[in-house]
């Protein structure tokens, strides 16, 4: 575009947004250029990590578990592009789960960032200060589970055939599989752990259950025309998504655990309580997000290789 053309573009622009465009030329004139750093707000980003003791691969703790955050909320962004399209094309939905598959990638791999770069004297010392809190209470995580598969398939497998889609959802939510990190069914006891995060989050979970009710990727899947539904390229990136995501991640976080959890005569448990090889194994918890892509072999087998 030339100039006249880019001028007569940013007239149209603010003329539908009823904003006068000559105010938005001459806020122009007296703004300062961008920085990387202001754009990237390194300063601030910097400024998060804040350690609870002296021990100094505790910082590594804080900064790798942010990283986690930062590439789950860029899972959710591409999650987003899909539930919320209008018609979506084998193409597309292709192209988005392989961005997340990408991402999971970077997660699985870098566990090493923990699992070689923290001694391991150091982390029991300062996870005696963490207690309750745990990696669990990622809500972000949580979420990219609801919108991700139907909401059976993340149902404690126990209970699973007492719920069906007109249950509510606050009893669904009661059992989600990972309510057994916390909660005693036989009393209905719930733990620290878990009770601070339901006050934090369980009412922004019974939307976002909502919301994602009818939109997640499985469901959306499951509306495309049937020959779509046969693309080999898309089923290929379902699969590998859902490996990835409820197998090869779920397992490195659980060989990353074994290191710092289970190199005593006992192990020791998680810090939020829980017995962390039963809870994380993924042969236990059974998640799988499109068990329909699976043959029986394949499901029976899951997370054992």
């Amino acid at each position: 575009m030339n100039r006249d053309e880019i001028l007569k573009a940013i007239d149209e622009k603010y003329e539908k947004l009823g904003v006068p465009v000559d105010a938005m030329l001459e806020g122009l004139l007296w703004s300062t250029p961008i920085t990387y750093w202001d754009y990237i707000q390194t300063d601030a980003l910097l400024g998060l990590q804040i350690a609870r003791t002296n021990l100094p691969d505790e910082m590594i703790f804080i900064m790798y578990h942010q990283v986690n955050e930062i590439l789950f909320k860029m899972i959710l962004w591409e999650i987003d592009q899909v539930a919320k399209s209008e018609d979506i094309s084998a193409e597309k939905f292709s192209k988005h789960l392989m961005r997340i598959s990408r991402y999971f990638d970077m997660l699985s791999s870098s566990f090493d960032v923990m699992s070689e770069g923290m001694d391991v004297e150091q982390y029991l010392k300062f996870r005696t200060t963490l207690t309750p809190a745990s990696g669990f209470q990622s809500a972000q995580y949580r979420k990219i589970e609801l919108a991700s598969t139907e909401l059976i398939n993340l149902i404690d497998a126990r209970f699973r055939d007492n719920i069906d889609r007109n249950t509510p959802f606050k009893h669904a939510y009661d059992h989600l599989y990972w309510q057994a990190a916390g909660k005693n069914y036989s009393t209905g006891q719930k733990s620290t752990l878990l009770n601070l995060f339901e006050d934090k989050y369980m009412g922004e979970f019974i939307d976002f259950m909502e919301d994602y009710n009818e939109c997640n990727l499985a469901k959306i899947f499951k509306r495309l025309p049937e020959e779509t539904q046969k693309d080999e390229e898309l089923i290929k990136a379902m699969r590998h998504y859902d490996h990835t995501v409820n197998v090869k991640w779920v397992m490195a976080h659980y060989n990353a655990a074994g290191k710092y959890l289970g190199g005593g005569k006992k192990d020791l448990e998680a810090t939020g309580g829980s017995n962390w090889r039963k809870y994380m194994h993924p042969k236990y918890q059974r998640r799988i997000f499109f068990p329909f892509l699976w043959n029986e072999q394949e499901l029976k087998t899951w997370g054992e290789s």
